[in-house]
């Protein structure tokens, strides 16, 4: 069952914090992002694609009616739903005459904002986009159900950085289903870079049953920028939960499931790394311009090698730019492969990307970097 994206907004914490409790009590409802002014709703939309937006009326800088008015005319697919202290009916009028679905007043019980959330969610999807965007053609799949592994020897090569924008470029620029596993699971670092606090993760679903079924892996993804997500565990002592064999059966539906699964792997290998490799169709090894990234990678060819798994593998350079000392050229001489792509370098970006939870590739999909990651889905099309 895929789940209700929401945003919520509200610039009282506490007003904003009692109705996040609320909606949290239904499992099938999923806040993406939080605002505390109009402003704020309007970019968040942009980035998270929301079908509801749950709305105080009286918001600082923007107000709730004219930003009502903005998403009706520029999303219409998006629901909004007003809460406010004020019952009167002319404020009611007015909230329903700039597009509102729903008028509901503080305060509001569990029962009350759940039905309103999906009576209008179910009213949105039935109307036409007015995004732009969602007019675009869809662009050709390459090979059909790949599950991809991004891999690399050493910490801070910027593995799950690649991963998680690449996720977003493929449900983007194909609009496919695509599935992206965090199985780096004791110290995963998806949740964070996509804005997620998972309350089901691997974890979880490892303890339902040995053999899940699709209806069930659904219930513990979340999605994010069109990319739906299995987080990894919210604590590093619940790894131990998560065993090969879930890992085997958990990629084999996510194969039925979506035509690209990204998998974050961890920067050492195990028996669930190994896993994961032996169920990919692409491994994808990140490495940077730096000598300890060059022999730790150079360890783990040996490794694929002896398992029979190299010709999967496809190199991919990041921090390709501002580096002296070592070329590409060397690297490929080195590791006897060939660099089938290179991301280059944009500290500041991808930081900022880090820290708002926003990919680099939708917060400035224009820029040099975002340019390196399609290369690399590229690479990914050509096999």
């Amino acid at each position: 069952m895929r789940k209700i994206k929401l945003i919520l907004a509200d610039h009282n914490e506490r007003s904003r914090n009692t109705i996040k409790e609320l909606i949290e009590l239904d499992d099938s409802m999923d806040i993406v992002a939080e605002a505390v002014n109009g402003a704020e709703v309007i970019d968040q939309i942009k980035n998270m694609d929301p079908q509801v937006v749950i709305m105080d009326l009286n918001l600082p800088e923007i107000d709730g009616l004219e930003t009502t008015r903005y998403i009706t005319l520029h999303y219409p697919r998006v629901s909004v739903i007003i809460i406010s202290l004020n019952d009167e009916i002319d404020s009611i009028k007015r909230a329903m005459l700039a597009g509102a679905r729903e008028y509901l007043v503080k305060p509001v019980s569990p029962l009350e904002i759940h039905r309103a959330v999906r009576q209008v969610a179910e009213l949105g999807s039935k109307l036409p986009a007015g995004n732009p965007e969602n007019d675009q053609p869809r662009k050709q799949v390459g090979s059909a159900h790949q599950i991809i592994s991004i891999f690399g020897t050493k910490g801070g090569v910027g593995k799950s950085v690649i991963c998680t924008n690449l996720a977003v470029t493929a449900a983007r620029e194909y609009r496919s289903r695509v599935g992206l596993v965090d199985l780096d699971i004791q110290f995963g670092d998806i949740s964070i870079m996509l804005n997620l606090n998972p309350r089901k993760t691997l974890a979880e679903l490892a303890q339902e049953i040995d053999e899940p079924k699709v209806d069930l892996l659904e219930q513990y993804l979340y999605e994010r920028n069109g990319v739906q997500i299995l987080a990894a565990p919210n604590k590093p002592e619940l790894a131990e939960l998560v065993t090969p064999m879930h890992v085997k059966n958990v990629l084999a539906l996510s194969r039925q499931v979506f035509d690209y699964t990204f998998v974050d792997t961890p920067s050492f290998i195990d028996d669930t790394t190994l896993v994961a490799l032996e169920s990919s169709d692409l491994i994808l090894l990140v490495i940077t311009l730096e000598l300890p990234a060059i022999k730790n990678i150079k360890k783990g060819i040996e490794i694929l090698r002896s398992l029979q798994l190299l010709d999967r593998a496809r190199l991919v350079l990041n921090r390709s730019t501002g580096v002296a000392g070592i070329e590409p050229e060397d690297v490929e001489r080195v590791l006897g492969l060939r660099i089938r792509a290179e991301v280059p370098s944009d500290g500041k970006l991808v930081v900022n990307s880090i820290n708002q939870g926003i990919p680099f590739v939708k917060m400035s999909p224009r820029a040099p970097i975002s340019r390196g990651i399609l290369s690399v889905m590229k690479a990914v099309d050509e096999g």
